[in-house]
């Protein structure tokens, strides 16, 4: 049975009071929303008596009865804006005593109403609403945890009180969090700019944006545990997408030059601030470019991202400024691990990697082959120090199973990752085309997977039989949505720039039971 707290008792007493009144609580009926509030502050003038029949929608955010008159706050998607009511206007001469029952008792905070009428400014100077006719839109029966502000008298500063801060609350209800804590649509306004403006970038280049598939027989393009399910009428496991690289690239097999797609994928591992099990991730694939072309415009679009979103190329992002200005800075791997720890580990084989990382105190396994012993050490002792938007190119062979082998410099692929404020932005490869050497390395995959590699990458024979059709020269991207949104949004966490984010089961409370 649900529990329900004293006011929500009342406010459903209210809803069965308006009802036998013959108010509809969720009316069926349209209501045409003319202006919003933004609209009105930015550009009303009195003396141009404009705004003079608006018509706006909302939530009640407060109310200040006083006798006959009441003033209120009305909030839209675009803010916030002062309502002036007057029983004599809205109510019909035999009706007085209905706008005693309806708006000074019925009514509550959160309920959604709509008004129409004038715009006027105040005495003292308030942009308001005078309203000629309010209608209940829908009655809210669980009151919203309003924030109260207070302006401190010795400094003159607002002070927030009662305010829903509490970020595990946030993520679970994040329609409270939007409603009353407006700075946090802001994330998600810049979120979406973020990807129009992506999104106009590659379309301005020529590139097609295309759908691939989510449910997949095989898993592939990236090293990570998937999510696993089962196709009852064919009866056969398949396999939330960890990457949509090898469908895109089977796309340039069949003379696409230039696609992409903003793409939701799962991974089923851990989860922290920088980790959530389904992301976004938007993968680039062009037919007869290389890494360093790529690099070149991952510069440009990143660059034109911050100016779509703050004007300029500098981005606060916690204590750091970070500025996307090109050119970035650019380190081989091995330059940037001899840089930050002072070892040279190129020519270590496995046995001295392992040394090395007991002596830097990096935490390693016995599945960890050679590629995931640098990795651990760069990830360790590099990654978090490099702020400023920096290139890191070539990698070991290992470490890269579906990229180009170095055309200058043996044992090594045509391979980056971006890195920003000391995490992973996005990785880029040289496409390695040679079917055969392909299949080599996916067989040196099974080989780590049956070491212990849970996050090795499996055969895929359809994929092989692709390229042996022939894939021209290809470079191709993967840029994180949510990594690069956090950055963007100067936010804390991943949850953060996600609307619903996963989270742990909600601890159910059980009701104790009657004594006998």
């Amino acid at each position: 049975m649900q529990h329900l707290s004293e006011q929500e008792l009342q406010r459903r007493h209210k809803l069965e009071e308006l009802e036998k009144l013959g108010i509809e609580a969720y009316p069926s009926e349209l209501f045409d929303v003319t202006f919003y509030a933004k609209e009105i502050h930015d550009n009303y003038h009195p003396e141009l008596n404009n705004f003079q029949e608006v018509a706006l929608a909302g939530r009640l955010m407060s109310q200040r009865v006083m006798g006959k008159a009441s003033f209120a706050e009305l909030m839209d998607t675009s803010g916030r804006i002062q309502l002036y009511v007057n029983r004599d206007e809205i109510c019909p001469s035999e009706d007085k005593e209905l706008y005693n029952t309806v708006f000074k008792k019925l009514l509550d905070l959160g309920d959604f109403i709509g008004v129409k009428g004038r715009v006027f400014k105040t005495q003292v100077g308030e942009t308001s609403i005078h309203v000629t006719e309010l209608k209940l839109l829908a009655k809210a029966l669980r009151p919203l945890p309003v924030v109260k502000e207070k302006v401190d008298e010795a400094t003159g500063e607002k002070v927030t009180y009662d305010a829903f801060t509490d970020p595990e609350q946030r993520y679970r209800q994040r329609y409270v969090d939007l409603a009353v804590n407006p700075q946090v649509r802001d994330t998600f306004i810049k979120r979406t700019q973020l990807v129009q403006s992506m999104r106009n970038f590659l379309n301005d280049k020529g590139y097609l944006e295309v759908e691939t598939p989510i449910l997949q027989p095989l898993y592939g393009g990236a090293a990570a545990r998937p999510f696993t399910t089962h196709h009852n009428t064919l009866d056969m496991t398949l396999y939330l997408r960890i990457a949509n690289e090898l469908y895109l690239k089977r796309l340039i097999v069949g003379g696409f030059d230039g696609v992409y797609e903003f793409s939701k994928d799962f991974r089923n591992e851990g989860m922290s601030r920088f980790h959530n099990p389904e992301f976004t991730q938007m993968e680039l694939y062009v037919a007869y470019k290389d890494y360093a072309w790529m690099m070149d415009l991952v510069e440009e679009m990143v660059e034109r991202v911050a100016l779509a979103l703050h004007g300029q190329t500098e981005v606060q992002v916690g204590e750091n400024r970070i500025n996307f200005q090109r050119p970035w800075q650019r380190y081989t791997m091995f330059e940037a691990i001899e840089k930050y720890t002072g070892v040279a580990i190129g020519e270590m084989d496995e046995a001295a990697l392992r040394e090395t990382a007991e002596k830097l105190n990096v935490h390693l396994n016995p599945s960890m082959g050679k590629a995931k012993i640098i990795d651990e050490i760069f990830g360790e002792h590099v990654e978090p120090k490099l702020i400023q938007p920096t290139f890191i190119t070539d990698y070991p062979v290992e470490m890269s199973p579906l990229a180009k082998k170095h055309r200058d410099r043996p044992g090594m692929v045509e391979r980056f990752e971006a890195i920003c404020n000391g995490k992973e932005i996005c990785n880029a490869f040289s496409e390695l085309n040679d079917p055969i050497d392909q299949r080599k390395r996916f067989e040196d995959q099974l080989e780590l997977g049956k070491r212990g590699d849970t996050e090795a990458m499996v055969l895929d024979e359809d994929f092989l039989r692709a390229l042996e059709y022939g894939m021209p020269p290809t470079a191709g991207l993967g840029i994180g949505i949510d990594r690069l949104s956090m950055i963007m949004t100067n936010s804390h966490s991943i949850q953060d720039v996600l609307f619903f984010p996963q989270m742990k089961p909600e601890a159910v409370q059980k009701e104790k039971p009657e004594k006998e």
